[in-house]
């Protein structure tokens, strides 16, 4: 294990700089995104995931700097080597992860992205920040292909769809080790959509809180095997 912090690199500080400059940017972007919600509310219509992933084809929603390295922090502590990534996307949450997975020892990231075209870019940013061999980002559906992550899971980051949090933890619980961590990204910019989540990681083997970082994340412990 490293005694030093790959994210203060000049190759991945100099990524997620660009990258969470770029995400900046984009706040005008995420009307058209709004007013997509608002007509679906209207119509009473629930789009799919598909859908969803073409609106965001072009935009950032990643974890804040502030919550990157707090995920960092919390896969050194557990000295994880095998986390799973609910919502790639770009790749910025995933550069905070694979640096923990490089300094903890080697190991793996296996990530999950629906659209093609922010897999193509995460992993360029990944090779760029050379990190790109501690990662495996799986394109598609995730709730196919993170349904094998391969071995005992040390930690999982929930940050896709809000609807999926839920089917996707049922499905990594009992691949998750006693001891593992999940955090789920959002919680307070989606209280409704994921108050089933929520409801379901604070019992049934499992402890949690949801903490004041970024748009509000929730830190659960499995207690048991």
């Amino acid at each position: 294990m490293s005694a030093t912090c790959s994210l203060d690199s000049p190759e991945v500080a100099r990524v997620l700089g660009r990258l969470h400059s770029e995400a900046g940017s984009q706040k005008a972007a995420f009307l058209p995104v709004a007013l997509d919600w608002g007509l679906d509310f209207v119509l009473r219509r629930k789009p799919s995931v598909e859908e969803e992933a073409r609106r965001f084809k072009h935009l950032f929603i990643p974890l804040s700097p502030e919550a990157g390295r707090f995920a960092y922090l919390v896969a050194r502590s557990l000295a994880a080597r095998r986390i799973v990534e609910f919502g790639t996307s770009f790749g910025v949450s995933t550069l905070y992860l694979a640096a923990a997975i490089k300094d903890n020892g080697g190991g793996i990231v296996i990530g999950s992205e629906i659209e093609p075209g922010k897999v193509v870019r995460a992993r360029v940013n990944l090779d760029e920040a050379g990190l790109g061999e501690y990662v495996d980002i799986r394109e598609g559906d995730a709730r196919e292909t993170l349904a094998d992550p391969g071995g005992p899971v040390d930690m999982a980051l929930l940050d896709g769809w809000k609807d999926l949090y839920l089917p996707i933890f049922e499905m990594l619980a009992p691949k998750l080790r006693a001891g593992a961590v999940v955090l789920g990204d959002n919680m307070k910019t989606f209280p409704k959509a994921l108050a089933p989540y929520a409801a379901r990681v604070r019992q049934g083997g499992f402890q949690s809180v949801t903490l004041p970082l970024g748009a509000g994340t929730e830190y659960s412990v499995k207690l048991e095997g």
